[in-house]
């Protein structure tokens, strides 16, 4: 099934964004690794749609299991080029009142986990035409705002990898790069509506799609940018100055 085909592995890539990521590399020909914790079902289902694609249960909680994952694919694979930190835990807290729970495990799921998961990757995986970690982090790198704090922080702890990892590897056909989206999809208890309002919350005033995601990640497996790079893909959400996630500004608005 992999003869002739690289290899990505995309952690939470079965919904969501993780999803359209695995989805556009799998119609580009790349067998898919489509990593899941509890969407067994989903990830069958859209393995099962792609020409080439295969799913992995991992807890990312769970370091050893982590790296015992990374390890198992790279004693199998003999091209994975690509490896797409997608997976990502989004819950409420705010500065004024850090949550220990939620930051612990934002911590460990959105920052240690794709940490262990790159260098496990860049000192383990073969590949025929160098190797990309592909970080997807957030706007709110740029557009930070009181609102989900423990998430923000650790995706900042995340970005923060980015160029350390760069500047570390000996090998100049490697990259390691950093994906920054907006608001995408629907989040929490927002409804359709909401998320259309909100969503066009940025320069263009146009909501950006999961598919232009996808895209840009298969722009930056092909290693055009310098290493080390991170690529807004937000409509200009990052350009903006906000005070308070999209999701309480678009409620605010309509209540106004």
């Amino acid at each position: 099934m992999t003869q002739g085909r690289p290899t990505v592995l995309v952690t939470g890539g079965a919904k969501r964004i993780g999803a359209a990521i695995s989805r556009r590399f799998g119609e580009a020909g790349w067998h898919v690794v489509i990593h899941y914790l509890s969407s067994r079902e989903a990830s069958e289902n859209l393995a099962g749609s792609l020409p080439s694609a295969e799913t992995v249960r991992c807890d990312l909680g769970d370091e050893s299991a982590t790296v015992e994952m990374v390890d198992d694919l790279a004693k199998r694979f003999e091209d994975w080029r690509v490896l797409v930190n997608s997976a990502s835990v989004f819950k409420p807290d705010d500065v004024g009142a850090l949550d220990h729970e939620t930051s612990v495990q934002a911590m460990q799921v959105n920052a240690r986990s794709p940490a262990r998961l790159a260098q496990e990757f860049l000192a383990r995986a073969r590949a025929k035409a160098g190797r990309r970690v592909i970080d997807i982090t957030d706007q709110k790198l740029e557009n930070p705002n009181p609102d989900f704090f423990s998430y923000t922080m650790s995706k900042h702890a995340l970005a923060a990898t980015i160029p350390m990892l760069a500047k570390a590897q000996s090998d100049p056909r490697d990259r390691i790069y950093g994906l920054a989206p907006g608001a995408i999809l629907p989040s929490h208890d927002q409804s359709e509506e909401e998320a259309e309002r909100s969503h066009r919350l940025n320069l263009l005033e146009r909501k950006t799609g999961a598919d232009e995601i996808a895209d840009a990640a298969l722009f930056l497996a092909g290693g055009w940018l310098a290493s080390g790079e991170t690529l807004f893909c937000d409509s200009g959400q990052h350009l903006l100055d906000q005070d308070r996630d999209v999701i309480y500004l678009a409620r605010d608005r309509e209540t106004a």
